[in-house]
């Protein structure tokens, strides 16, 4: 518990967003679930070529750790 260094486990998720009807209805759904950016990536752009639909579409997205470690790292190796 103390003591302990954080796992680096980068979660990024590709998520489904779907529109219905006159009213414009929005649903979201996790696609897929990946551990780096570039393999977050990889699954957006194959999700997109095989999507056949107008009122589908996927867009990548992480949980607000993730983001906030890769900020906080950026920052680090910048003034460090």
């Amino acid at each position: 518990m103390f003591g302990k260094k954080k796992e680096n486990k980068m979660v990024w998720l590709v998520i489904e967003k779907n529109i219905y009807g006159y009213s414009h209805n929005e649903t979201f759904t996790v696609a897929k679930k990946a551990y780096s950016l570039d393999e977050a990536v990889a699954f957006k752009v194959s999700l997109d070529q095989l999507n056949d639909r107008d009122n589908q579409s996927y867009f990548i997205a992480t949980d607000v750790d993730t983001a906030m470690d890769k900020v906080i790292d950026l920052h680090n190796k910048k003034v460090g």
